[in-house]
This record gives C-alpha cells, sequence and structure tokens, in this order.
C-alpha cells in the first residue's frame, strides 16, 4: 500500500479537532509540563463485553474516523477558542498550532466481526499525539459499530432479502449519513440518504410518502402522476386509504409492468400475504412487495414466512436497534519508560480494568474454515497453527494514510470484509436469542487454544 492523496477525494471532513473532551487538552497541557508528553506510547480501542445477549459486533467507522484524522488541526478559530477561554496554556496552545499526527495506526479492518477484548485499533505515536484522538475515534467507533452490528443482525434475519436503510430523519443529520454508511457495511442493500449517496459511493432509493398521495385530488391522481413521472417500474404506496382499493387501482393504471408496492401500517405478515394473492390473481407476479414501518431483526424475523421481498428500516437501525453505543474504550497499554524502554501499563480499577501491553491478534478457524476462537496475543503474535487469519491491518504509517481505506472505496471493501468475517462465524452467530459470544476469546502470552 501507498500513502493516499488526499486531493483525489471529493469529500472532506471540516475541521474535527475540537470534537474531544475539554480533558484531553488539559492532560496535554500537564503532559507538556512535566516532560512526559513525548514519550512513545501504545494505546487500544476495545470492548470489554458485547451488549447483552449479542453474539458478535461490527467494526464500522474506521474509513471515517481516517477521514478525519486528515481533518485533525488547530487552525486559527480553533486557537483563538481555546486562547479566549482559557482551556489551555500558550505553551500548549503553540504545540497545538504545530500539529500533525505523525504515529501509527492499524487495527481490525472495517466490517470485521469482533469480540470481547478484540484490538480493534491500535494508535501507536507520542502521548501528546495519541492522546488528543480519543473523544474523536471513540465518538466514530462507538456510534457506527453499533450501527453496523444491529444491521448485521438484520441482514441476517431477512434472509438474504435487500434492506433499505431509511432512518435519517431520526438521526442528527451528520449522524444520519454516518447510520447510512454504516448500515451498508452491515450488508444493507441501500439508503435514501442522498449525501451518504454522494459521499460514499451508496445506492440510493426512495419514491413518494403519504404526503404525495394526500397532494392530490384522488388517489388516482397520485398513482397516475408518480407512474408518468418515474416509469412504470415505481413502487407505489398503498396504505394511504384502503389497500385493495389501492392495490387494484396500481394494477390498473400501470398492469403487469408494476416495479412494486409498499406496506407501511397494519399486521404486516397477514396483509402481505393477501396483497400478494391479490397481486398474482390481478397477473402481477412480477410485482414487489417492500414493507416499512419501525422494523427491527425481530420484526424482520417474523416475516420470514411472508411473501416480502424487501425491508425499509429506520429508526431502529439508526439507533443500534436498542444497543446505541458499543461501549468501546481507548486505554494506553504501553508507554516508553525513563530509559527508553517500551513498557505495559494497564488499569487496575475493579469492573474497568485493562491489560497491558500491545496486543495481537489472529482467528481461528478448523479445518473446515469455520471460525473457532479469538486469539489475543499479548506482546507478540498468537503462535498460528497453520490456518488462522491476522486481523490487524495497517492504516496510518508514520503519518501517511495507505490507500483503500477510506471513500467509497473504502466502504466496499468493508461491506466485502464484513461478508466474509460472518460467512466463517459458528451458525449460532445468526441467532437472535440471547447468548454469549459466538467466539471465545483466548487472552495471554502465547494465546494457545
Amino acid at each position: 500500500m501507498v500513502p493516499v492523496n488526499q486531493r483525489t477525494h471529493a469529500w472532506a471532513p471540516p475541521p474535527t479537532a475540537l470534537m474531544t473532551d475539554h480533558y484531553e487538552l488539559t492532560m496535554l497541557q500537564a503532559a507538556l509540563h512535566s516532560g512526559t508528553a513525548h514519550r512513545r506510547s501504545v494505546f487500544e480501542v476495545f470492548a470489554r463485553r458485547l451488549p447483552a445477549g449479542r453474539r458478535y459486533g461490527v467494526v464500522a467507522g474506521t474509513g471515517r474516523l481516517l477521514e478525519g484524522l486528515s481533518s485533525f488541526r488547530f487552525g486559527d478559530e480553533q486557537l483563538r477558542f481555546l486562547a479566549g477561554t482559557g482551556v489551555v496554556n500558550d505553551a500548549t496552545l503553540g504545540f497545538l498550532a504545530d500539529f500533525r499526527f505523525t504515529g501509527s495506526i492499524s487495527g481490525y479492518a472495517e466490517g470485521e466481526a469482533y469480540f470481547p477484548h478484540s484490538p480493534l485499533l491500535v494508535v501507536e505515536a507520542t502521548f501528546a499525539e495519541a492522546c488528543v484522538l480519543e473523544t474523536y475515534f471513540l465518538s466514530v467507533l462507538n456510534y457506527d459499530s453499533a450501527v453496523a452490528s444491529a444491521a448485521s443482525r438484520m441482514v441476517g434475519a431477512a434472509a438474504g432479502r435487500p434492506c433499505i436503510e431509511m432512518g435519517s430523519r431520526r438521526a442528527h443529520e451528520e449522524a444520519a449519513v454516518a447510520a447510512a454508511r454504516a448500515a451498508v457495511i452491515g450488508g444493507f442493500d441501500s439508503t435514501s440518504n442522498l449525501e451518504a449517496g454522494l459521499r460514499y459511493g451508496l445506492r440510493t432509493v426512495g419514491t413518494a410518502a403519504h404526503s404525495f398521495t394526500l397532494l392530490h385530488d384522488s388517489e388516482e391522481d397520485a398513482f397516475r402522476a408518480q407512474l408518468q413521472s418515474m416509469g412504470l417500474g415505481t413502487t407505489l404506496l398503498v396504505d394511504t386509504y384502503d389497500v385493495e382499493t389501492a392495490v387494484r387501482r396500481a394494477v390498473e393504471l400501470a398492469g403487469p409492468e408494476l416495479g412494486g408496492v409498499r406496506l407501511d401500517s397494519g399486521d404486516l405478515v397477514a396483509q402481505a400475504a393477501w396483497v400478494r394473492e391479490l397481486l398474482d390473481s390481478l397477473g402481477n407476479h412480477r410485482t414487489r412487495i417492500t414493507v416499512t414501518s419501525d422494523l427491527d431483526e425481530y420484526a424482520i424475523a417474523s416475516l420470514n414466512a411472508a411473501p416480502v421481498d424487501a425491508f425499509g428500516v429506520g429508526t431502529r437501525v439508526v439507533t443500534g436497534s436498542g444497543v446505541p453505543t458499543s461501549s468501546m474504550v481507548y486505554k494506553l497499554v504501553a508507554r516508553e519508560d525513563g530509559s527508553g524502554r517500551l513498557r505495559p501499563v494497564a488499569k487496575a480499577a475493579k469492573g474497568k480494568a485493562s491489560v497491558g501491553g500491545r496486543k495481537h491478534a489472529l482467528r481461528r478457524r478448523d479445518e473446515h474454515g469455520r471460525a473457532t476462537h479469538e486469539l489475543v496475543g499479548i506482546g507478540a503474535m498468537p503462535e498460528d497453527d497453520g490456518d488462522d487469519r491476522p486481523l490487524l491491518q495497517e492504516f496510518v504509517r508514520d503519518g501517511e494514510l495507505l490507500e483503500g481505506w477510506t471513500g467509497p472505496e473504502g466502504v466496499v471493501r468493508a461491506r466485502e470484509r464484513h461478508a466474509a468475517s460472518v460467512a466463517e462465524l459458528p451458525p449460532a452467530a445468526c441467532r437472535l436469542s440471547e447468548g454469549e459470544p459466538v467466539l471465545p476469546t483466548v487472552l495471554g502470552p502465547g494465546a494457545g487454544a
């Protein structure tokens, strides 16, 4: 891999340096004062546990945080704010004015399944450079991974039928873009969010809402306008008034070439069944049925036996289906001592202990290519039995972003990684019933299993 030419990106995030907590900069100031700010350090992002009942998590947001790293700069506006509010002193302001990340970052490829204590991101730099990134990195990874993890469960429940992300109106406007991206990484087919389509090359879809039908003097007028404008392959929303009447009218107007109908209310299981029968009886065997209305993985699973062709998911996917954060943490695990040697460090607080030492990870697989363990070595790579898959990838080397992890290319790569990663997990990974993580994590110097 070679460094990315940032000028080739069509979109770049606004300055991200103040998307952080006050104490990140006061820590920096104190470390500069004590002379420890430039000690070599290793920070790691991991989750101590998965959300209750979840069998695996999905890493997402890596590409976004790498894009944001390129604009993590303290310009005149940011420095004036910090000076005017007295957040840090003049010496610290001088350091921040010249801030550039010159360290290295590695971690799990975006889209990869993860488990408790998986070293999802490893940041190697001076303490000064690494500590100020904590809040920004965690805010991206915690949200995007929550959405991708929920999306992955929904895609599994859909059993091969496409899922459409349509939750923009249920999230902050920037979170809506992030959620669309994460959902597609988690296996969703498309999104309604146009900004996400622009930034990341995602497929966008959409037709009309109930207001379009209500705007017209009759449902027939609304359907005719949509068909004439968008073509016979469009999808008509048929539950504004009476569903049966609407379906019959739609077929009368479009004939057997009608692309689809959308159901957004009522008993979706029963309704989809008799709408399918009605369409078939009218000769519209190829007209597809899309269902929406507050779907989650459990509702999608309940529709498995129904003749549904696609699912539109909004609120539940952009809020992580009840788990809006992945509870990841960013911890110092090694730092340079007074003699210049890198030594492990760890937090010992009860219930929040960390494990010192830089981590390395493999995914152990059996003779059939099925994953059996997460092996996390401390200070060295775990012993490979011949078919283990290395999990840590290099993203940034000596301050240079490497190609392939950001922009539209990064999303395609992450989506492919997610599909391959989930495919190698045991079948129990797809169960929606509560249970333990589907792979045990073996943590130790040799991480033998």
